[in-house]
């Protein structure tokens, strides 16, 4: 059976583990043991993975965040349909448990290439592309219980933060309000024994959708004149963003506010934010931000701030369609004010990022839209 190597060096590595590895260790053991087990015993060694899809999802009203069910699917050895994928989970259980002992961590990318090599005797790879290693890794979580981070894995650091707030990086001191115009990357794992906060002056965080609208506000320094943070997650925020923006809502006890584009896409990523996603509902606990607010941009912005014909996109057949699925959303479908602004955008046919903003004035969108709609509590819930 999978047990530890008893010998010096794996035993004095295991006692340098945290608490929290000791426990994630201790679940893949206990996988791996189960396996053996049933392959010892004659019979076929399965695997209950949890099944991340819509069907399996269910909307806490009472939370306000969506979390996943109690639904599983058998990944079988002797099936050839997921003989793979079995080979595959147990690879990457493999690869974590050398993760945590030796007291690493690893990229996705790395993961994949860890574990991808060809088969002895076949033409067979253990991964072909990324596109399969991710997936897998996922399905280890939910089996597991645990996160991505306790299991020594991080993504790609994608978002950026600045404004008035100190902040503890492994033991290195950020003060954000002295990050120049490139700002403190948001790293991929944002656990309280990796980001410690410390002196907080923010009132609040604005939360924008890209990094190009995140420059405009540095470079204006709104975060220093209405005293908050700035963040931006470069479209859909990676887990890393969420994770803190959620930390910084639930700890320091600060508004999260969205500025997101008026399509189907920013209203997704402000559900994302708000109430967690289909693909992550098992990490809704600690990703969604339920009180987050919608500022903008609105529907109606385009009468109300007097646009130009030049600020509008088409809708097209896909964000027509993909507006409606978002409408019929459990959290959106009884919100008299987010059908109305749903209907509106449908209505108007034609779609607004917040860089229309700049066709008023190049600091319109800080120095008069936000700060005028801060003001009014002019927002969507």
């Amino acid at each position: 059976m999978a047990k530890q190597n008893p010998s010096k060096s794996s035993s004095s590595t295991t006692a340098k583990l945290k608490p929290r590895d000791k426990v994630t260790l201790g679940k893949i053991v206990t996988l791996a043991d189960d396996v053996a087990k049933k392959a010892l015993g004659g019979r076929e060694p399965k695997l209950d993975i949890p099944t991340r899809t819509k069907s399996n999802t269910i909307w806490n009203k009472k939370q306000g965040i969506l979390q996943m069910g109690s639904a599983t699917a058998e990944r079988e050895l002797f099936n050839l349909n997921q003989a793979k994928q079995f080979m595959q989970t147990m690879l990457h259980a493999s690869t974590i448990k050398e993760f945590i002992n030796e007291g690493k961590t690893s990229s996705l990318r790395g993961v994949f290439y860890k574990a991808k090599h060809t088969v002895k005797g076949t033409n067979e790879n253990t991964f072909d592309t990324q596109d399969e290693s991710d997936p897998i890794l996922e399905d280890l979580e939910v089996t597991l219980g645990s996160l991505r981070e306790e299991l020594h894995i991080f993504a790609e650091n994608r978002g950026t933060l600045v404004g008035n707030i100190t902040l503890l990086d492994k033991g290195d001191e950020i003060n954000a309000r002295k990050m120049g115009s490139g700002g403190w990357g948001i790293p991929s794992i944002v656990e309280p024994d990796v980001i410690e906060f410390r002196k907080c002056e923010a009132k609040f965080v604005l939360h924008v959708e890209k990094g190009t609208v995140w420059n405009r506000f540095n470079e204006d320094r709104f975060w220093e004149k209405h005293n908050c943070i700035l963040t931006h997650g470069a479209g859909q925020p990676p887990r890393g963003c969420r994770r803190l923006l959620q930390r910084l809502n639930q700890e320091l006890k600060l508004p999260i506010v969205c500025l997101l584009d008026c399509d189907p896409w920013g209203h997704y990523i402000y559900s994302v934010i708000k109430q967690g996603s289909i693909s992550l509902a098992f990490e809704s606990s600690r990703l969604a931000i339920p009180d987050a607010k919608f500022l903008g941009i609105r529907a109606k912005d385009y009468k109300e701030c007097d646009l130009s014909e030049a600020v509008k996109i088409d809708l097209t057949d896909n964000d027509i369609k993909r507006a409606k699925e978002i409408a019929a959303y459990p959290w959106f479908e009884g919100h008299r004010q987010w059908q109305k602004e749903i209907e509106l955008m449908l209505r108007n046919g034609f779609k607004m990022e917040v860089e229309a903003m700049i066709t008023k004035d190049i600091s319109y969108v800080t120095e008069e839209y936000v700060p005028q709609r801060l003001k009014a509590r002019d927002w969507l819930e």
